[in-house]
């Protein structure tokens, strides 16, 4: 059977990133699946980051390795600002979330970010992910081979997003991508500060739209898009603002996508003009909206677990319903969700 193309869309979410890891893991064990490209942000950079490496060294089981290496790392960092105090044996990531909401050292740490600023710290600021991206082999990350990978920052100054590729991709572009500035100090590049990519594109599409790569993109969503209940408590209603926010540049452009899709079929454009693309979703709102930012910001072992078996599954869910649509047509009913 001929492999099936695809380009990765890897959002954002700290923690939650390791649902991606799961999804990835799952992707990897499947030999019909060719990964042609990969945008991330945030946590999906280093997610995407540490895949291309690993494949670029030993193909599948050189990806899977790193990313196990990955969020081994993450899970065992300890900070002030990404407290990874409270690992254990709770039953459930829903209660592991409240726990951790009510808990006095979260709501400590939580009170800080927000009356300290990181640039309070002088000369002794460091920022946590450091030692972890410094342990990337970056020949590799921009090797030529292997997926093409794109990196996403937002300008501090403009406002605008920044895509980093290539020889572009190092250790301070990856800070950038997941530099929320509550929390760290901007990081700059030649000359230019950075905050958090998520802000402008999580994950940008547009670098998927090259003609040379296929039409299918396949997006890892780990912020709810929909949340049923108005939300009342001050943790609650922050924790919908994090998510709108970091929804919002996703949704603009799968609304862009749609419009190319309607002028498509109604002929107003040529299809030479412009590229059909198949969207397509992995993700588990479900679990997802038993979570909040406080479980986004606590990297422990058990919650990273929990969040890479429910991606192992959703991928598998994905891959039993629409692995015969890949390279044929989307599944993420875009006019629905826009009409």
């Amino acid at each position: 059977m001929a492999q099936k193309r695809i380009n990765l869309a890897l959002q954002g979410g700290g923690a939650h990133g390791a649902f991606t890891w799961g999804v990835l893991d799952r992707l990897l064990d499947d030999d019909r699946i060719e990964v042609a490209a990969i945008s991330g942000t945030s946590a999906g950079a280093l997610n995407g980051a540490a895949f291309k490496s690993g494949w670029v060294e030993n193909g599948r089981d050189g990806a899977r390795a790193n990313l196990d290496t990955l969020w081994e790392h993450m899970g065992a960092v300890q900070d002030m600002r990404m407290p990874a105090w409270m690992a254990g044996t709770l039953p459930l990531p829903g209660i592991m979330n409240a726990a951790l909401e009510n808990s006095i050292p979260f709501t400590m740490a939580d009170t800080m970010s927000r009356l300290v600023s990181p640039y309070a710290y002088g000369p002794f600021y460091s920022n946590p992910l450091m030692r972890i991206v410094d342990t990337f082999q970056y020949d590799k990350v921009c090797a030529n081979q292997g997926p093409v990978l794109s990196v996403g920052a937002t300008n501090v100054h403009t406002g605008k997003i920044k895509i980093f590729t290539g020889d572009e991709i190092g250790t301070d572009s990856l800070l950038a991508s997941a530099c929320l500035p509550t929390l760290f100090q901007a990081v700059e590049i030649d000359g230019v500060a950075y905050w958090d990519g998520g802000y402008t594109g999580n994950p940008a599409l547009f670098p998927l739209f090259d003609a040379s790569l296929p039409s299918d993109i396949v997006v890892v969503n780990i912020n709810p898009l929909v949340r049923d209940e108005i939300p009342r408590s001050p943790q609650d209603i922050q924790n919908r603002i994090n998510e709108i926010s970091f929804n919002s540049s996703l949704l603009r452009e799968l609304r862009a996508i749609n419009f190319v899709h309607r002028l498509l079929d109604a002929g107003s454009v040529n299809d030479d003009a412009m590229k059909r693309v198949f969207v397509h979703m992995i993700s588990d709102d479900t679990l997802m909206r038993d979570l909040s930012v406080a479980t986004k910001l606590v990297p422990t072992p058990y919650l990273l677990g929990q969040l890479k078996q429910a991606g192992r599954n959703s991928a598998s869910t994905f891959l039993d319903a629409h692995f015969d649509d890949l390279n044929n047509q989307g599944t993420t009913d875009l006019e629905t969700m826009f009409g």
